[in-house]
């Protein structure tokens, strides 16, 4: 169905739960038109199917030359998705440059590696669940979980590979989660991109001064022993770009999974009798409530046809991971209900949530390794865990591309 016509979808910017509108757009068809912030007109690929094949399409490219409204001279100042766009680093590179960008990090990412922090995640793990006992002693016997445990984890390993010292932390997540929010005003975009960079620089300029063991130093390294491999600029994005995808994702997923399994104490006690993994709990919650909801940007480098569409040259076009998630063309009548035991389909991904093609997450591997531990130990540790509110009184993530909630308070009882 050609949906290019249709009136497009604002988008909004406070975020709030995307599935009841991913539906409503799902019904009409699998891609899209949108009004972002600004009244930047852009598209969504929103069907598992469509969005698959858009995400390895050749034709599609990530680098911002390609935005038409960006190169005319149409996006203002301030806009708040414009580090998303212009942000120098792999995932604003094409080609060559994207492969060269990426192998630079990579190793840091392979299985082998990621296996090697085990232990680490483990430590830092039961340590986090002691302060989340502390916080709720201290608080009326509870605590947010997101605050105490589901961001501390993600930031404090992506830190400790980056080589990231303690107390830069907690300004790092204040001005990424500002970076990724899709509600404020020009100017605090601009403050918050120009502090963050800002952040960054000084981290940099101190690992230049004293080089560790860590994977700043070895970035600093590649930029200083050949200008070609690394420029500062693309320096500066990769850390952006480590820095919020390296806990921002990780956060949003341990904190959604712990939702879903509170919600759903059926689909907990399968994994206790044995009958799912928590690994399936991971890749269940990525699918039912992918914690990237619209991923900007990729853009059409010629008119592209998707599943009957025509996605006009130069779109800036979003990647809709929670829509994708909950396609019933995919994923069957039942597509809305949160099951551990849902089986992969043959020859398919069993969700998209991660990215497909060349630009799929590199921290992947990570990302499940933490969430896995994060969630297994969590409830071992308190089998009656709840939620201290009801579930419709939690304030959602104040954007449309990440999509989680605010604080998520819980009793860990033992």
């Amino acid at each position: 169905m050609d949906t290019s016509s249709a009136a497009p979808h604002r988008l909004d910017p406070a975020g709030g739960c995307p599935h009841a509108d991913n539906a409503r757009l799902l019904a009409r068809g699998s891609v899209a038109p949108v009004l972002m912030p600004g009244d930047i007109e852009g598209m969504a690929v929103l069907g598992h199917e469509a969005l698959r094949e858009f995400l390895a399409h050749p034709d599609v490219a990530k680098h911002a030359r390609h935005f038409t409204a960006l190169r005319g001279g149409r996006i203002a100042q301030g806009w708040p998705l414009m580090t998303f766009a212009a942000v120098r680093g792999m995932t604003t590179a094409d080609g060559d440059d994207h492969r060269r960008l990426r192998s630079l990090v990579s190793r840091a990412f392979t299985a082998r590696r990621v296996a090697q922090l085990r232990p680490r995640v483990e430590e830092l793990t039961d340590s986090l669940l002691d302060d989340l006992v502390h916080a709720a002693l201290s608080d009326g016997g509870a605590a947010d979980l997101r605050r105490h445990f589901a961001l501390p984890l993600p930031m404090r390993v992506i830190s400790e590979l980056l080589g990231v010292a303690d107390h830069y932390r907690d300004r790092l997540h204040r001005l990424s989660s500002q970076v990724v929010a899709t509600d404020i005003g020009p100017e605090q975009v601009i403050a918050a991109n120009s502090g963050l960079v800002a952040v960054l620089d000084e981290i940099a300029a101190a690992k230049a001064a004293e080089p560790g063991n860590d994977l700043i130093s070895a970035l600093i390294a590649a930029r200083d022993e050949d200008g070609d491999r690394l420029s500062r600029q693309e320096l500066t994005g990769t850390l952006v770009l480590m820095i919020i995808a390296g806990h921002e994702t990780t956060m949003n997923l341990v904190t959604n999974a712990v939702r879903a399994l509170c919600g759903h104490p059926d689909q907990l006690d399968l994994v206790r009798r044995g009958q799912a993994g928590w690994d399936d709990v991971v890749e269940e919650t990525l699918r039912w409530d992918a914690p990237v909801s619209y991923f900007p940007f990729r853009y059409p480098v010629r008119d592209l046809t998707v599943d009957g569409t025509v996605i006009p040259q130069g779109t800036p076009v979003l990647a809709g991971y929670s829509a994708a998630g909950r396609d019933p063309a995919v994923y069957g009548a039942d597509a809305d209900r949160f099951d551990v035991t849902r089986p992969g389909r043959s020859g398919t991904p069993r969700h998209l949530s991660l990215g497909h093609g060349a630009h799929y997450c590199l921290g992947a591997p990570l990302a499940r390794l933490e969430a896995g531990i994060a969630l297994e130990r969590l409830f071992t540790r308190f089998p009656d865990l709840e939620l201290a509110v009801a579930e419709d009184e939690l304030i959602r993530h104040a954007s449309f591309v990440g999509n989680s909630v605010r604080t998520l308070p819980v009793r860990p009882r033992p």
